[in-house]
């Protein structure tokens, strides 16, 4: 296939393989955004590539290199695949739905006002991502790594944070609605203001109950960790 003419002549490009393809040194800047739909890019090589606003729709993108790509206004919906990777991207705007990103790895990536819809986030590396505003809703961020993000002010919505190192995370008045977090690792996590009384905490030991200072609770949360050291409320 001659890749180079395709994406020359072809801004919305539908059910090709595209497998390990170097996609960056082929791609034409001029023109309307690109719109990939139900290839295969596994593997695909789009490091330090200009996609602003381009569509990734059904896509399979497992193993796909985006480092250091300018991913502006980019949207992805569906498909997906492990082991992606994001590291250094610009990713404002940038909006995932219904995408497996379980693995993938977004760190030191500027995510400022990106949104993250349905995702599959087993695993994931956002440690060291930049910007504010970003946001998870309906997300498995089990496993995830989050040590040291931004998240002030954000409304986590049945997102599940279970065994996740959430380590020096701002959630300062962040607000969970059916969320989980059993077993999440919360070192010098900052809670200020959060309203967790819409999360499952789980066991909550001394080190997660100094973490939790200044957070909002339930009166069932805050009975659940008296018990837990032996003294009941009536």
């Amino acid at each position: 296939m001659d890749v180079a003419r395709l994406l020359a002549d072809e801004r919305e490009i539908t059910g090709v393989d595209l497998t390990e393809v170097s996609i960056t040194e082929h791609l034409v800047e001029d023109g309307p955004p690109y719109v990939f739909r139900d290839c295969d890019l596994s593997k695909a090589e789009f490091t330090g590539a200009s996609l602003v606003r381009a569509s990734f729709e059904g896509c399979v993108l497992e193993g796909a290199d985006f480092r250091h790509a300018d991913l502006d206004g980019v949207g992805f919906s569906g498909g997906g695949g492990a082991g992606m990777r994001f590291g250094h991207a610009e990713m404002i705007d940038a909006v995932f739905t219904d995408v497996d990103l379980a693995g993938a790895v977004f760190e030191g990536a500027l995510l400022t006002d990106a949104s993250f819809t349905g995702c599959r986030m087993v695993g994931a590396v956002l440690s060291g991502c930049r910007g504010t505003g970003y946001r998870f809703t309906g997300c498995n961020l089990m496993l995830a790594d989050l040590v040291g993000c931004s998240l002030r002010g954000a409304r986590l919505e049945g997102v599940r944070l279970d065994e996740a190192n959430l380590s020096g995370v701002d959630f300062t008045k962040a607000v969970f609605t059916e969320c989980r977090m059993i077993g999440a690792r919360t070192v010098e996590t900052v809670f200020s203001k959060a309203d967790l009384r819409g999360a499952d905490l789980g066991t909550v030991d001394d080190t997660r109950l100094r973490s939790l200072r200044g957070a909002v609770l339930s009166s069932a949360q805050a009975a659940a960790i008296l018990a837990e050291r032996g003294l009941t409320v009536i």
